[in-house]
C-alpha cells in the first residue's frame, strides 16, 4: 500500500511540470544515467509465501539516437544495477545477500512531454549468505526479468523512477537441488540523474 501511495504522489508531482520536452532534452545518445532505488515484492504461484527486498544503484548509458516515430519513438540503453542489499524472506527465516545485474537492455520511449516509459530485458546474479531457497540448494543464484517502468521528469536531467518486473531466480543446478523461484513480481521507486554530453 505504501508503494502505491508513493507512486500516486509521484504522478501528482509530475503533473505540475510544464514547458519543454523533458525526456527528449535528457534522453539523448551518449547520456549517462545515474540512479538510486529501493523496492520489494513477492513470489508468485507456489512461492507466494516468499518476500523480496532490495536497494541499490544504477549506471546506464544511452547508446543510440532516437528511432521509429509516434508513440514508439525511442532509443536503446545499456544499464547495470548493483544492489548491496538483496534480502529474501521465505517462511520462518530471512536470507541476506547482494545482487549484481550487468545486463539491462532497455528501450526508452521518448515521445512524451514529461513521462518516459521504458521496457527492458535484464539478467544478473544473486549472492546470499546461505542457500536460497533454504535446503540443499545454493548460495549463488541467477535472475532473469522482464521489466517495465517510467521516468517522471521533474526538470531537465532529473526524474523519479517507478519500475515493475516479473522475474525468475534459480541456481542453474549449482547445488544438489534447484527448486528456484519460478516466478516473482517486484516493484521499486528511485531517483535518476542524467549527465548529458555537451
Amino acid at each position: 500500500m505504501k508503494i502505491i501511495a508513493g507512486m500516486f504522489l509521484a504522478l501528482l508531482l509530475a503533473s505540475a511540470v510544464r514547458g519543454q520536452d523533458l525526456p527528449s532534452s535528457s534522453l539523448t545518445r551518449g547520456t549517462w544515467e545515474l540512479g538510486a532505488f529501493a523496492g520489494g515484492g513477492t513470489g508468485l504461484g507456489k512461492s507466494d509465501n516468499t518476500q523480496f527486498f532490495f536497494a541499490g544503484g544504477r549506471v546506464g548509458r544511452i547508446l543510440t539516437g532516437d528511432h521509429l516515430s509516434g508513440w514508439a519513438r525511442g532509443n536503446f540503453e545499456w544499464a547495470v544495477d548493483v544492489m548491496p542489499l538483496y534480502a529474501i524472506f521465505p517462511p520462518l527465516s530471512g536470507v541476506y545477500g547482494g545482487s549484481f545485474k550487468p545486463a539491462i537492455w532497455q528501450w526508452n520511449f521518448t515521445s512524451g512531454k514529461t513521462f518516459a516509459p521504458y521496457i527492458a530485458a535484464a539478467g544478473g546474479v544473486v549472492f546470499s549468505r546461505s542457500n536460497i531457497p533454504p535446503g540443499d540448494t545454493s548460495y549463488v543464484n541467477f535472475t532473469s526479468q522482464g521489466v517495465f517502468g517510467v521516468h517522471i521528469f521533474t526538470r531537465p536531467g532529473r526524474a523519479l523512477q517507478l519500475e515493475g518486473e516479473f522475474g525468475h531466480l534459480s541456481s542453474a543446478s549449482l547445488g544438489n537441488h534447484n527448486p528456484g523461484y519460478n516466478a516473482f513480481f517486484t516493484g521499486s521507486i528511485g531517483y535518476t540523474w542524467y549527465k548529458t554530453k555537451k
